[in-house]
This record gives structure tokens, sequence and C-alpha cells, in this order.
């Protein structure tokens, strides 16, 4: 078994055929396919079931899949190490992130990390639950993880950073407007309000059902997967919606009203990363969301 072998399996599984996976490894498809097959005969058992044109992983390439990506990014941090000892600063930086902390802290992060190193390229995969997350960096499809929950973020497989709390308010709907003059309203005061909300599994979905569930009468006027399609909702009139404080400024932009949710509910935003092996790339940005971590807060 060797790295070549394992870059064009993992291609196989990435791109989902072997007709991409040789186009984006700029190969021709026998020659793919020969390797892997031979890989297949090495380990003796098959990696993939060819229904057709399509390929599905079998259960032995199922559990190959993770130890691959770790083998190709401790070469990679290897590489990177001996690259940063001659003063190389560039190359990529894979990052995964859920959708709130994906909009504040990461992109200030990214901002103050391209001024340090602009020749390092930064890739964002999305990811909705803080198991993705962890999932992904553990696995090492990604070297750094922001994520988000409902209190603080433990876990025994990666290492945590806190970075900050982000409490909840209402992006409150030009259209339907009949809030008291002010800076925050009662959970109660929602009572006949129409809102959009996210899916299940969030912690903006979570304060939407528990009021729910605590007689609150709220009609859900629509349930989005994309974060990205609340604020023109609510700005189409279409409802409120209860986001993250990181989401104020660009509601505000948009020329919406945001008013604190009270009780408070906060969301908690951490980094994540392997314990050990991580590129320069990856340390340095870690030391970007220290200085994120340790700076006075500005004004909600």
């Amino acid at each position: 078994m060797d790295v070549r072998q394992l870059r064009y399996f993992l291609a196989v599984v990435d791109h989902g055929g072997f007709t991409r996976a040789a186009e984006h490894l700029l190969i021709a498809q026998p020659s793919l396919s020969q390797t892997v097959k031979g890989l297949e005969r090495e380990l003796g058992v098959p990696l993939f079931h060819r229904i057709g044109r399509r390929v599905v992983l079998s259960e032995a390439g199922e559990e190959l899949v993770g130890p691959a990506r770790v083998v190709l990014r401790d070469l990679e941090a290897a590489r990177a190490a001996v690259d940063d000892l001659r003063g190389v600063r560039s190359g990529r930086l894979d990052v995964v992130a859920m959708p709130s902390p994906g909009v504040e802290p990461l992109t200030s992060m990214i901002a103050a990390y391209a001024r340090s190193h602009p020749a390092v390229t930064v890739d964002v995969e999305a990811a909705f639950t803080p198991e993705e997350v962890t999932g992904a960096v553990r696995t090492g499809r990604a070297e750094i993880g922001i994520l988000g929950s409902d209190r603080p973020f433990r876990s025994a497989e990666v290492d945590v950073r806190h970075l900050e709390q982000q409490p909840l308010v209402l992006i409150v709907s030009p259209r339907a407007d009949t809030f008291a003059a002010g800076n925050a309203v009662r959970r109660e005061e929602l009572d006949g309000h129409r809102v959009v909300v996210s899916q299940r599994g969030s912690l903006m979905r979570w304060l939407v059902d528990d009021a729910l569930a605590a007689g609150i009468r709220i009609d859900i006027a629509a349930e989005v997967a994309h974060r990205t399609s609340v604020l023109p909702l609510v700005l189409a009139g279409v409802g409120h919606a209860v986001l993250p404080s990181s989401w104020t400024p660009l509601a505000r932009q948009m020329g919406l009203r945001v008013v604190r949710i009270e009780p408070v509910t906060a969301l908690h935003v951490a980094v994540v990363s392997r314990p050990a092996d991580l590129t320069p790339a990856a340390r340095a940005f870690l030391a970007v969301a220290e200085q994120h971590a340790t700076a006075p807060s500005g004004p909600a």
C-alpha cells in the first residue's frame, strides 16, 4: 500500500465515481481503475461494489476512508513542517464550520489569517451538528472545525478552545413589527406571530419548539435547511426569525430590526482541532483563534 493508492482511492470516494475522480486527478480512467484494483488485491478485499456505472463503498472501503485521510493529512503535515523551515507559507487549510459560527467568528478569523498568510487558501466545508464537525476533524477531512452548541462543548477526541457566546436574538419582520420599542422582547411576546425556522437540531429551533411546548402560539411560516435563506425571507415579510447574534450586522445592513430575546439563551462557539501533527497553516490559524478568544467583546 502506498500514498498514491490511498490518494486515488479517496478521490473515487470524494468524487462519487471513477470518471469524475480521474478528471480531478488529471489521469486516464483505466490507470485509476488499475491502481484501485491493485490496492484491493493487496488488501484481499473489495473496496467498492460496482453497480452498473455506479460505485458504492464496501464495508472494508468504509473502514479504510478514515485511516486513509489521516495518513495523507500526516504526510501533508510532514511536508508543510519542512516547508515551514524553508520559509514557505503557501498551501491550503481545510476548515469545517456550522452555519452561524461560519458567519462569525469565522469571517473575522479568516480575514485576520489572510492578512498574515495571504498565500494560504482556506477551504471551508459545511457541517450542521457538532458531531459532524468533530467527525471531520477526527478523520482528517479537515484540520480545523468551528462549531456551536447549547453549552460549553467538550470532547475526548479533539482539542477544544472556546471562542465566544452568541445570545439568540429576534430578527424582526418589517411587516409584522408590533413589538414595543426597545432592545428586547420576552418569549411570550412571540404569541400569535409567524416565524421562519431552521430544521430541528439547532439551538434556534429548540427555542421556538420550547416556546410552543410552553403554550406560546407561534406559527411556523417556513422551515429552511439553508441558513442563508432566513434573512431574505424575513425581509420579504414571511415572518420573524430567531438567530444567534452573529447575524446582527448582516440583518442591520438589510435594514432589519434586531432585539434580544429574554430570558437569554446563548450559542457557545468553539474551535476544535486534532491533538497533534497539525500543519503549520493550521497552527497559525489556531493562533488567530486564540487572539479572537482573548480579545475584548465588541458591542452587541
